[in-house]
């Protein structure tokens, strides 16, 4: 009861003012469509570094400093996932010292437009994207999870309740009930998005509808909010330490990560690893320091082992990814250590990668 005690007053007693070295301003060139976050801290530059090379790759596929508009890709829809996307406003969080917060919203455009708002949460004692798993004890994670399917379903069938009360239902409500009734409800620590906030954790789930059926959601996005105490008992020694304000720092997985090191020993490059998912499966970004052109990798996480696939191009003929390496590496420490072979040639050359 006493470490509960502590743990609380140490977070109602944080000083919010030691983010005051801490700012955030537009990426330039700002514009109607373009207000995206890029952060400075006096306190730390690198940590700055490190937040914005994330948000701009992993949001914008720019990799900083390489030159001409960051917003190019997302703007021509030439980006990997041929979207045009717009981002219109961001907002900084009150959160405990440790954390950076960050609020998104804008719009992607396809077949047709969605707006979207997200949130970025960073351990500003490294710069490192906080991973919603890191934050809890590995048999802790399940339960967790069931605590936010119940809140969701809670919610999804009270009003349930009262669209079936209606006793001439018209053809709204009816496909409404419909619409509810098949809700997907079943979120993970891994597929859900969340964002900190002073006393309290919020997860937010996705709607229950698809673009078609959106007008018909009442309901949409789900917020669940848990207060820290709620939450206390199933939090890792990370978890603990970082919203407590602890300088304390855990080792965590490498998802959402950057890494830099040397192919061959003389080939300097930077890699941003995405999450990694339930199925171990996960892609990544890499560019050699010089060029600063991305390349894509798409790969397996399996017991600290990295099998992963540098494509060359897709060929039409065959309907398949033409591989141009193949990498097999180990993560050990802070570390990965492997090899990068060509796949035509065969020929090994050395990796080795440290976290930023």
């Amino acid at each position: 009861m006493k470490k509960s005690i502590v743990f609380f007053l140490l977070i109602s007693g944080l000083s919010f003012s030691q983010q005051k070295n801490l700012k955030i301003q537009d990426l330039q060139p700002k514009s109607e469509n373009f207000v995206f976050p890029v952060v400075s801290y006096a306190g730390n530059p690198a940590v700055a570094n490190k937040i914005n090379t994330f948000l701009q790759v992993n949001e914008l596929e720019y990799i900083p400093n390489s030159g001409g508009n960051p917003f190019k890709l997302a703007s021509t829809a030439t980006n990997s996932y041929s979207n045009y996307v717009y981002f219109y406003d961001w907002k900084k969080l009150e959160t405990p010292k440790n954390i950076l917060s960050i609020n998104m919203n804008g719009e992607a455009s396809g077949a047709y437009p969605e707006e979207f708002s997200d949130w970025k949460n960073f351990d500003l004692r490294t710069g490192n994207y906080i991973n919603a798993e890191a934050l809890f004890q590995t048999s802790a994670s399940k339960t967790v999870a069931g605590l936010i399917q119940k809140k969701i379903k809670k919610r999804v069938n009270d009003f349930l309740v009262k669209l079936k009360s209606e006793k001439n239902p018209s053809e709204e409500v009816q496909e409404q009930i419909g619409l509810y009734e098949e809700c997907f409800m079943d979120y993970t620590l891994n597929g859900i998005r969340y964002f900190f906030g002073k006393n309290k954790l919020t997860f937010v789930a996705g709607r229950c509808s698809n673009h078609a059926m959106r007008a018909l959601d009442d309901l949409g996005s789900h917020e669940l909010e848990f207060t820290y105490k709620e939450l206390e008992k199933y939090l890792s020694i990370y978890g603990k330490n970082l919203i407590s304000g602890s300088e304390k720092i855990r080792q965590t997985g490498p998802g959402n990560k950057l890494f830099k090191g040397k192919i061959d020993g003389k080939y300097p490059i930077t890699v941003l690893f995405n999450e990694i998912n339930e199925d171990d499966s996960f892609s990544a970004t890499y560019w050699y320091d010089k060029n600063k052109k991305p390349i894509n990798w798409r790969g397996e996480f399996v017991h600290d082992h990295f099998s992963i696939t540098e494509d060359d191009y897709h060929s039409e003929e065959l309907k398949e990814w033409i591989p141009k390496a193949l990498i097999e590496a180990d993560l050990k420490g802070n570390k990965i250590i492997g090899t990068w072979q060509d796949y035509k040639t065969k020929k090994y050359l050395t990796l080795e990668l440290e976290e930023l």
